[in-house]
């Protein structure tokens, strides 16, 4: 049976310490995005290696982390201006009313935006309905 989320909810990615992070839901983007100030890419014993950092102190609940990464790729994305960009994509685990989902993030500068994590319909799509005029009901799941 298919969850009912609100257009904003509060996540938890373990893999990259994440808890209680505020993410915006959008039915229009089909790749999950998160802030990201800083990536690059390292060869290390023959392997590519991505470090990036993700969430900013311009955000002022968050602290910057930097992550270090052998699953990831490149990817096309158009931004929310319609123009083609060229994206890190990384894969982890969410954790969203108490269940764990793989997921995948592109990673872009979103400084500019208050919310520093969106949820596309990748993530969505088979697990969820939402409600535009609720919030954080994954949290009130859980009480």
């Amino acid at each position: 049976m298919k969850k009912t989320i609100g257009r904003r909810e509060k996540i938890y990615i373990p893999i990259w310490g994440l808890k209680n992070v505020t993410a915006k839901i959008d039915t229009g983007a089909y790749t999950s995005s998160i802030h990201c100030e800083f990536a690059e890419e390292k060869i290390e014993n023959s392997i590519p290696v991505l470090y990036f950092k993700v969430l900013s102190p311009n955000h002022k609940k968050y602290k910057s982390k930097v992550i270090r990464t052998e699953d990831f790729t490149e990817k096309v994305v158009k931004n929310s201006f319609g123009q083609a960009e060229v994206r890190y994509k990384v894969n982890t685990k969410v954790v969203m009313f108490g269940e764990e989902f793989d997921a995948e993030f592109t990673l872009t500068d979103r400084s500019k935006m208050r919310i520093p994590i969106l949820i596309g319909r990748k993530l969505l799509r088979g697990r969820f309905l939402v409600d535009v005029d609720s919030i954080n009901l994954s949290k009130k799941s859980q009480k």
